[in-house]
């Protein structure tokens, strides 16, 4: 890793810490993005288990700039636990609701104390872990398609990560005591985020492709048997 990297990442590492998400240019070139399209092209709003049908999304997981964005929070013994592909297009123009990222997918059910409630979604066993599992997992983001203000972007309330799990109730004051942050990213560019951290989407004014490639990233084992439902 050259010093500029380093510095990259001492920066990736305050800015996660302390806000809970940071913005990178674009740092993925456009010949893995195309084949990911390719690989991809669908008209619904996202397939989920994007590793069991895109060969180009695993060689993203070991993509240099992806891998120093989750180590510089997580460190190196990092893997993606999770790859979905979202596309907001006229015929898929959704908004998502402030929210927090709670579940994890898991191989299979296994009961275990602080895990629940749980899910089935697309086959995959999702479940809610303790708080301490959720900080120690990061979102990272790859952008198909430029993000602007007008196709939907992610909004943050930047800080929140570091409260733990928010009741739903207590979420409209959040809103009230802090400015939502857009979170504009060009082609080939990265958001990352903490699961904890308060986020939402509007729908988009100008409706067009709006991919994104999103991972989770998580350090660590599962207690009582449970397995990630995959190591990437």
């Amino acid at each position: 890793m050259t010093a500029t990297m380093q510095a990259d990442a001492q920066t990736l590492q305050r800015r996660i810490a302390q806000d809970g998400w940071a913005v990178t240019p674009a740092v993925v070139e456009d010949g893995l993005l195309n084949e990911i399209i390719a690989e991809t092209n669908t008209e619904r709003a996202g397939l989920r288990d994007l590793l069991s049908v895109s060969p180009a999304t695993r060689r993203l997981t070991r993509h240099p700039a992806v891998r120093q964005i989750a180590e510089a929070t997580l460190g190196p013994d990092c893997f993606v636990t999770r790859a979905i592909l979202f596309d907001k297009t006229d015929g898929a123009n959704w908004k998502v609701a402030w929210h927090q990222d709670l579940t994890i997918a898991v191989a299979e059910r296994i009961d275990a104390p602080g895990y629940g409630p749980w899910s089935l979604k697309t086959g995959i066993v999702h479940v809610q872990p303790p708080c301490d599992v959720l900080e120690r997992m990061l979102a990272v983001r790859v952008h198909l398609d430029d993000c602007t203000n007008d196709n939907g972007p992610v909004r943050v309330l930047t800080g929140s990560h570091q409260f733990g799990k928010i009741p739903i109730t207590e979420i409209p004051a959040w809103k009230d005591r802090n400015a939502p942050v857009e979170c504009l990213v060009s082609r080939g560019g990265v958001l990352a985020f903490r699961p904890l951290l308060l986020h939402a989407s509007s729908q988009a004014e100008r409706p067009q492709h709006r991919r994104v490639v999103h991972f989770e990233f998580a350090v660590g084992d599962l207690p009582g048997g449970l397995q990630w439902h995959c190591r990437a």
